[in-house]
C-alpha cells in the first residue's frame, strides 16, 4: 500500500482525526515552533507600542524626530543632514558616528513615517533571540533549553525598554552583536566580519565591543592571529570615528559627549591619567548607589550564570564603563538605549556559564531551564516595560511612556496638520517628533527663521529638558508680537504662522 493510502486509510479509522490533533499539537509545542512564536509576538507587541507611544506624543524631536530628518533628508538627497539643537543645518556624524541610518532611505520612501524605524527596530530586537538560541543549543545540547534562553533573553526588562526607547540605531546592534558572536563562536569569520561591520555602523563605541569580541576569541579558542587581528580593526574603526570622524564634521571639535567625564577626566586621556593617578575617584564614581543599583538591574534576571563565563563579559566592559563613569543618570538606566552594547555580552555570558555548569554539575541542568524563564519573568514583572504591569512602580512608567492616546493627542494631531511640510518650523520636543520630516527644524523657544511655530503648553521642553519659564516668557512676546499670527489655540497647543511682511 502506498504512503497515500497509508494516509488514507489512517484518516478514515475512528482515531486518525486524534493522531493528526495530536503530531499537530506536538509540532506547535516544538521549541522551534515557540521560538518563532514568541519572536512573532514580541515583534507584533513592542511595534504596536512604540507606534501607539509615539502617537501619544510621548516621543520627542530628541531623539526620534533626528533619526526621522536624518533618514527623511538621506531620502531627499543630503546624505545625514539634520538641524542641531542650536539651528545649524549639520552632519548627523558630527554627533554620532551611525552610517547605518543611511540604509533606511529606501524604505522611508515607501513608508515617509516615524513609524517605520520604531517598528524596525522592535523587529531587530526580536530577531536578536535566534542567535541566543543556536548559541545554547549548541553548548547545553538541548532545545529546550535553549527555549528558555531565548524566552529569558526576550523578557530581559533591559531589552524591552532598549526597544521602546524611541528609535536609536545603536539598538541595533544588540542582536547583530549576537549574530556576529554566533558566527564567531562557529568559527566562521566572512559572516562574523560581514555582521560585525553592521554592528560597527550603528555608534562609534560599538566597535570596542567587537574589539573585545576578538580578545574573547584570542583567549578562548588560542586563536591568535584571527582573534588579535579582529580586537586591532575594531579598536582602530572606534578611534578613527571618534578622533576623526566627529571632529572632522564638527569644525574641529571634539565629541560634544566628553563634557559627560568632566568628573573622571573629560577626554579618554583624562579619564586614564585620572585612572593612573587617582582610582579610587573612578571607582566612586562608577559604583555610587545609582551605579550598583544600574548594574544589579542589568544583571541580576539572567541569575549569576554569567559569573560563571567572566571572559564573555568583556563584551559588555567597554559600554559598562561609558555608562558607569558618565556623571548622565540616563546611561546608568536600564530604561535608556545606552544599553544596546551590554546586553550581548551579558546574555551569551550566561549561555556559556550555563554550559560550564552543565559540565561541572550535569543533575542541575534539568531545572535551569524553568528556573531561568521563571526568574526573567519574576524581573519583568517588577522592571519591565509591558503595559499590564506597569504600574507597579508609579509614575516613573508612565509619564513619558505612557502609551494611552488621548483628545489632547487627537488635537494636537489635527492642529499640526496645518503645517506646510516644507516649512521651517520651530516646535516643543514632543510636537518636534511629529513634524520633523523636513528640511528645517528649530527647537522652541528658538526661532531664527522660522516661519510657523508649534508649542504644546502642557510639556514646555525643549530637547528632552523642561524649559518651562525661558518657553513661557517667548510664548507672552509672541501674543504681543504683531509679526506672528496665533492660528489656532486648542487644549494647549498652540500654532503660530508668520505674517506676512
Amino acid at each position: 500500500m502506498s504512503a497515500q493510502a497509508d494516509a488514507a486509510a489512517g484518516s478514515a479509522r475512528p482515531g486518525g482525526a486524534v493522531v493528526r490533533a495530536l503530531s499537530a499539537a506536538r509540532l506547535l509545542a516544538a521549541p522551534r515552533s515557540l521560538l518563532w512564536a514568541a519572536m512573532a509576538a514580541y515583534a507584533l507587541g513592542f511595534s504596536v507600542l512604540s507606534v501607539l507611544r509615539h502617537d501619544a506624543y510621548n516621543t520627542g524631536r530628541f531623539d526620534l524626530g533626528n533619526m526621522a530628518q536624518v533618514v527623511w533628508s538621506t531620502a531627499h538627497g543630503n546624505p545625514l543632514r539634520m538641524t542641531s539643537l542650536e539651528g545649524d543645518q549639520i552632519s548627523r556624524l558630527a554627533a554620532h558616528v551611525d552610517p547605518i541610518l543611511v540604509l533606511f532611505a529606501p524604505l522611508w520612501l515607501a513608508w515617509p513615517s516615524p513609524d517605520l524605524l520604531v517598528v524596525v527596530q522592535a523587529l531587530a530586537i526580536a530577531l536578536g533571540a535566534l542567535p541566543v538560541f543556536w548559541l545554547a543549543r549548541k553548548h547545553l545540547g538541548s532545545e529546550r533549553s535553549a527555549l528558555a534562553f531565548a524566552l529569558a533573553y526576550l523578557l530581559q526588562p533591559a531589552v524591552q525598554w532598549l526597544t521602546l526607547s524611541e528609535f536609536h540605531p545603536v539598538a541595533l546592534a544588540t542582536p547583530l552583536l549576537l549574530f556576529a558572536f554566533w558566527w564567531l563562536d562557529e568559527d566562521r569569520l566572512l559572516p562574523f566580519a560581514v555582521v560585525a561591520v553592521f554592528a560597527c555602523a550603528t555608534k562609534e563605541e560599538i566597535p570596542l565591543a567587537v574589539c573585545a569580541m576578538g580578545l574573547w576569541y584570542a583567549l578562548s579558542r588560542r586563536r591568535w592571529r584571527p582573534g588579535l587581528l579582529i580586537a586591532l580593526v575594531g579598536l582602530a574603526w572606534a578611534l578613527i570615528a571618534i578622533e576623526v570622524v566627529i571632529p572632522h564634521f564638527n569644525a574641529g571639535a571634539s565629541s560634544q559627549f566628553y563634557s559627560r567625564y568632566a568628573d573622571v577626566g573629560g577626554s579618554p586621556g583624562g579619564i586614564l591619567k585620572t585612572a593612573l593617578t587617582d582610582p579610587l575617584r573612578i571607582v566612586e564614581q562608577a559604583f555610587d548607589y545609582e551605579g550598583i543599583r544600574y548594574l544589579a538591574q542589568l544583571a541580576l534576571p539572567l541569575g549569576i550564570l554569567w559569573a560563571l563565563s567572566p571572559l564573555a563579559l568583556l563584551v559588555s566592559l567597554p559600554d559598562l564603563a561609558l555608562n558607569l563613569l558618565s556623571h548622565t543618570s540616563t546611561q546608568s538606566s536600564i530604561h535608556f538605549h545606552y544599553t544596546a552594547g551590554v546586553i550581548p555580552g551579558l546574555v551569551v555570558a550566561a549561555v556559556l556559564g550555563a554550559a560550564r555548569l552543565r559540565r561541572a554539575r550535569p543533575r542541575w541542568v534539568g531545572g535551569l531551564a524553568p528556573a531561568l524563564v521563571l526568574l526573567a519573568l519574576a524581573a519583568n514583572w517588577n522592571l519591565g516595560a509591558m503595559p499590564f504591569w506597569r504600574d507597579v512602580w508609579g509614575g516613573e512608567k508612565l509619564g513619558t511612556n505612557d502609551t494611552r492616546v488621548s483628545d489632547h493627542d487627537r488635537i494636537a494631531d489635527r492642529v499640526l496638520r496645518q503645517v506646510p511640510a516644507d516649512a521651517v518650523v520651530s516646535a516643543t520636543n514632543s510636537l518636534g517628533a511629529h513634524l520633523s520630516a523636513r528640511r528645517r527644524i528649530l527647537s522652541f523657544p528658538r526661532l531664527l527663521d522660522a516661519t510657523w511655530i508649534a508649542v504644546d503648553e502642557t510639556k514646555l521642553s525643549t530637547h528632552d529638558r523642561l524649559v518651562a519659564l525661558p518657553a513661557a516668557q517667548r510664548l507672552v512676546s509672541l501674543r504681543r508680537d504683531p509679526r506672528w499670527q496665533l492660528v489656532a489655540s486648542e487644549d494647549g497647543i498652540l500654532l503660530f504662522r508668520r505674517a506676512a511682511r
